[in-house]
């Protein structure tokens, strides 16, 4: 009997040992994680690595077993909780999903289903913003609050809203921007580049986007995944496209991975980030990508210092991080069916990188469109990112849009001086669209009068309303891509604070319940705001179907007398633009124009609706006049 009990007591501790065993296996399996989660039959890239991360996950063997896919290489890395798998997709492998099993001698396997899904839409189809498009850049935090029951995450970093503070969270969210689409819309938008909606869990300060902490994560503040395919899809029933705002240089420093980084070479100075030293902050000389005569010193503290201390830079130079970014970058072209991408701060990464991000893009989806911020009012060193670029070093981007700060300043510096002196005022714009011979592709260059990150376009031009519509209504004229930022089109400023980016990203009035303004419907707008988003909506919708501005030629005429004229012509249609910088109406001769050939044709003032037969003269007012022959 004794024995039997012994024996007895043995079973049940080894039982319970075994379940406990078992019981440790699962909570290890649901800390599996598989980076891309899913990907897609049919693709140009067959060939795809996948990131694991678990506990121990290096001592494990991983197999699968499904037609058409193999395992080619199994990597470790240098921390013993990653492994990177190779696998290979046949043209011919049918959409399902299928297991993989991580095995490992003497313990129960852990495993992760994986999906192969049908791609929604062929490759051609995807097809990227350009020149016929105008875009709304939002700020999704500072837009609307559609559902204020996702304002607060209780496991997040940062657990409070507070509107009074400018850095602080304020509530906005992609259900926000999901109810003012016929808001957009019908203003005459037909893109929405919205600042990053991937999850910042940072302590504070990150209600902008750009310090993600997840790359395959949507912030739940904003929504989740589900609702953000629905945003993409609800903007295209609408003929709105969506560009994604991607990082490829940083993270956050509150990123997963930070704990338990899986290469000693996956960040910059990372030897000095875990050795707890300070980290040089990035030079910001970005000519050193051009400069012949750049130091090796500036190239790398330009190229591997962090942009801030809480945004590790990241080693694109390590292949499997680069394998990581581009696929993460082509996972979500094709889980929103995406109209382009934004990438931020373009010139920092290794550019030999972004050359390869960029084509292994365009090479999936042909037809698609990416822009690049480069910051500099240099024209030469923003037009040596468009492809077709003729580079001295025989540098390449792939990149088919960049952004237009040089002729953005030019504007703004036009119309805050005078025209006195040589070269002063309007000169400035004249002699800046001349350097459009530079670029390729001058349509592709995508113009602003003001973004997220500068001060506001009202606020540049010290309020004053007839410089705003100039600046306004000929970036809408040129032959570019235009961008307007949320809120331009009611004036919003940002003058008591300037540089203030907190203030620049002021709540969009009526996104807000209880809101005494409402921009949305006009209530409690100032006859100013009301006028001027009058004005906005007239040429955009205006734009939107002038053959004229899309595919005509630009002709323009040095200024003169304080005027500034521009023409753009396509077969019969003719857009005449002009500025004038006085304050009070001048008589402009029209014989000027003669080589035109525009004598006794009949155009229509497109903001006031009158109209006038190409005489002798032209009694012209003040500010910003479109003249249109289309009735």
């Amino acid at each position: 009997m004794e024995f039997k009990t012994q024996l007895s007591f043995l079973k049940v501790v080894f039982g319970c040992f075994f379940l406990l065993n078992l019981f440790s296996v699962d909570l290890n399996a649901q800390d599996l994680r598989v980076e891309p989660p899913n990907w897609w039959v049919g693709m140009e890239m067959n060939d795809i690595q996948l990131m694991v991360h678990a506990q121990d996950i290096s001592t494990y063997q991983p197999e699968l077993k499904y037609d058409g896919v193999e395992i080619t290489e199994v990597h470790q890395a240098d921390s013993p909780n990653y492994l990177f798998i190779d696998l290979r997709i046949s043209k011919e492998t049918e959409a399902g999903t299928f297991e993989i099993k991580f095995r490992k001698k003497g313990t129960k396997h852990l495993s992760f289903d994986f999906s192969l899904n049908s791609r929604e839409k062929p490759a051609e189809d995807y097809v990227g913003f350009n020149h016929e498009d105008v875009v709304y850049l939002i700020t999704p935090d500072r837009f609307a609050n559609g559902n204020p029951k996702n304002d607060v995450v209780e496991t997040l970093r940062e657990t409070k809203v507070d509107r009074n503070n400018n850095y602080a969270r304020h509530g906005g969210d992609i259900q926000g921007i999901i109810d003012h689409l016929d808001y957009i819309s019908d203003m005459g938008f037909t893109s929405i580049w919205s600042s990053p909606l991937l999850i910042n869990d940072m302590p504070s300060s990150s209600y902008h986007g750009y310090a993600i902490t997840d790359f395959y994560e949507v912030d739940p503040r904003f929504g989740d995944l589900e609702l953000y395919k629905e945003f993409s899809q609800k903007a295209s029933d609408k003929g709105i496209g969506l560009i994604m705002d991607m990082i490829a240089n940083h993270c956050g420093s509150g990123h997963w991975w930070m704990d338990d980084l899986p290469f000693s070479d996956w960040l910059n100075y990372q030897d000095l980030y875990e050795e707890g030293k300070e980290v040089p902050n990035s030079n910001h000389k970005r000519s050193t990508n051009q400069d012949p005569y750049a130091s090796k010193l500036d190239t790398k503290i330009m190229h591997e210092g962090w942009f801030v201390p809480t945004m590790p830079d990241l080693n694109q130079e390590n292949p499997f991080l680069a394998k990581y970014i581009i696929q993460n970058s082509i996972w979500w072209v094709e889980t929103l069916g995406l109209h382009g991408i934004r990438q931020d701060t373009y010139p920092y990464p290794n550019k030999a990188f972004m050359s390869d991000w960029a084509r292994a893009i365009m090479k999936e989806y042909p037809n698609f469109n990416i822009v690049g911020e480069e910051w500099t009012t240099d024209q030469l060193l923003v037009g040596y990112w468009q492809q077709g670029q003729n580079n001295s070093d025989g540098y390449e981007s792939n990149l088919r849009s960049v952004m237009d700060f040089p002729m953005q300043m030019k504007i703004v510096q036009a119309l805050n001086e005078g025209n006195e002196g040589w070269g002063n005022g309007l000169t400035k714009i004249y002699e800046g669209l001349a350097n459009d011979f530079y670029y390729p592709r001058p349509k592709d260059v995508m113009i602003f009068p003001d973004n997220h990150d500068m001060d506001r376009i009202f606020t540049q031009l010290n309020e004053d309303v007839d410089k705003t519509k100039m600046a306004l209504g000929l970036i809408l004229s040129l032959p570019r891509t235009p961008q307007i930022y949320y809120g331009t089109e009611i004036l919003m400023e940002n003058s008591d604070k300037r540089g203030d980016h907190g203030l620049i990203r002021t709540d969009f009035p009526g996104g807000w319940e209880g809101d005494t303004q409402n921009a949305f419907t006009g209530k409690n707008l100032t006859d100013a705001q009301l006028d001027f988003q009058v004005f906005l909506k007239a040429i955009l919708n205006f734009r939107m179907t002038s053959e004229a501005i899309l595919e005509g030629e630009m002709l323009h005429f040095a200024p003169f007398d304080g005027i500034y004229p521009v023409f753009r012509i396509h077969e019969d249609e003719i857009v005449a633009v002009f500025l004038n910088t006085d304050e009070e109406t001048k008589t402009v001769d029209l014989s000027r124009f003669e080589e035109l050939n525009l004598d006794g044709k009949r155009f229509k003032n497109v903001i006031e609706g009158s109209r006038f037969s190409w005489d002798k003269e032209l009694q012209l007012k003040p500010g910003f006049t479109l003249y249109s022959t289309r009735e």
